[in-house]
């Protein structure tokens, strides 16, 4: 049994959240109480919330968010939308698909999903709308889409599940993009299937070019515009995984070049638009550092007293089934992703169910994966799923109608992938194993 420090921590913590209170707080204030009820000595927090930021890899974080505060203001995010309808919008649902298409380059470049919605909300639903697209529809389709930014390298979310779990970051970056590919073209053919029960009729839709060779000639030049930008995700994976730059080194060079191609290339980056993605970052960079620091410490506290080796035992004695015991481990990762973002999840999650996945034989680079994505569809399910709420107030629609929209995406598509990822290690750890070597990535 826990004693009454333990108990008070959990119940802290569990009340906190259930009221609404900040979680990077909660997490440092409710392991001092615990520390206080219990008469124990507090020391180990400050050298644990040192030690969890005394990283690298938290540089690298920062470089990331920065760069994709840059993807809006400085004209890569127009660039990349522009081609991806080249590519895909003759097709039938094709202006729609344009989406879905931009949040997966967009992905590569920001890591994370509400940039990808902050950048291509205002950009697509306006103009789709005129093109005879329910705004409804096309805001869903983004949302749904948004957090193809974890599954696509770089990931800030896979960054700090490996600062957690002391794996390697470019393992977990090529680990999850098999899954990212598959919710892409899952999405594109639900898309495919439905966008015709979400248009209206208009006059304004696009001219296309009417033949191939005119088609190919369109492909070329918004492909040319958009080299620029395209090139930052390619630079940054042929260096990483060409042994160029490490994963950390890259973020710097993911920001200095997006600061480049802003100000000397597109000419769209001013001084107002640099301070505006310098003030985003600070605050994102600011939040995720209290978050991974506090969550450190909690955890640290928590396995200190025990409770990773009670819940193993625990779930142990539920389950014998490893099948079953990654079942209920996904079931658990949604429901908290109905009230937590991602990031807050992984730091809670990922220290208390280490000894019970070693101990299982799961890979860790597979568990990686499995929890990127899981934490991914969080974003996107209610009731407080944050592409909800941001998208919503974007494109000014209400959050129930949105919901509605994009509950074919959740069920359809991204959950059946989450359950392909989860029980076939193969979509996760062949490709790093091939790049990489056993080495790295461990028995599967």
């Amino acid at each position: 049994m826990f004693d009454t420090g333990t108990i008070t921590t959990i119940v802290v913590f569990l009340v906190g959240i259930a009221i609404g209170l900040p979680i990077g707080w909660l997490f440092i204030g409710s392991t001092a109480l615990g520390l206080f009820v219990s008469s124990a000595s507090s020391a180990f927090m400050a050298n644990t919330f040192f030690h969890s930021l005394d990283s690298s890899t938290i540089m690298a974080i920062a470089f990331f968010v920065f760069a994709g505060a840059l993807i809006s203001e400085a004209g890569l995010a127009d660039r990349i939308v522009n081609f991806s309808y080249s590519l895909v919008g003759r097709l039938k649902g094709g202006l729609t698909a344009v989406g879905i298409l931009a949040t997966l380059f967009l992905g590569a470049l920001t890591g994370s999903s509400v940039p990808c919605i902050a950048a291509l909300i205002p950009l697509l639903v306006p103009r789709l709308e005129k093109f005879g697209y329910k705004r409804v529809y096309t805001t869903a389709l983004l949302c749904s889409s948004s957090y193809l930014g974890y599954l696509i390298p770089p990931s800030v979310p896979a960054m700090i599940y490996c600062l957690l779990a002391g794996q390697s970051v470019a393992a977990l970056f090529i680990a999850t993009v098999f899954p990212g590919l598959l919710l892409a073209i899952g999405y594109g053919i639900l898309n495919y299937c439905v966008a015709d029960k979400y248009t209206m009729e208009s006059s304004e839709i696009p001219k296309l070019p009417a033949t191939f060779g005119e088609a190919w000639k369109d492909i070329l030049r918004s492909g040319r515009v958009a080299i620029p930008a395209l090139g930052c995700p390619v630079l940054i994976l042929v260096g990483i995984y060409g042994g160029i730059f490490t994963p950390n080194e890259a973020g710097g060079i993911a920001a200095v070049y997006c600061l480049i191609v802003g100000w000397f290339v597109y000419r769209e980056l001013t001084n107002e638009r640099l301070f505006g993605a310098l003030k985003s970052t600070i605050g994102t960079f600011g939040m995720t550092t209290l978050l991974l620091a506090g969550g450190t410490v909690l955890t640290r506290y928590l396995t200190r007293q025990g409770v990773a080796q009670e819940v193993a035992a625990f779930m142990m004695s539920l389950f014998e089934s490893k099948v079953l015991i990654l079942l209920m481990l996904n079931l658990f990762l949604l429901f908290l992703g109905m009230f937590l973002d991602g990031i807050p999840i992984l730091i809670l999650v990922v220290p208390l169910v280490l000894p019970l996945m070693q101990e299982l034989g799961v890979n860790l680079v597979h568990l990686g994966s499995i929890m990127v994505v899981n934490v991914g569809i969080g974003v996107m399910t209610p009731p407080f799923a944050m592409s909800i709420f941001v998208g919503s107030r974007l494109a000014q629609v209400s959050p129930a109608a949105l919901t509605k929209a994009m509950l074919p995406f959740l069920l359809l598509v991204s959950l059946p992938v989450l359950l392909l990822t989860t029980y076939i290690p193969a979509l996760s750890c062949w490709l790093p194993e091939l790049l990489l070597g056993s080495s790295v990535v461990g028995p599967w």
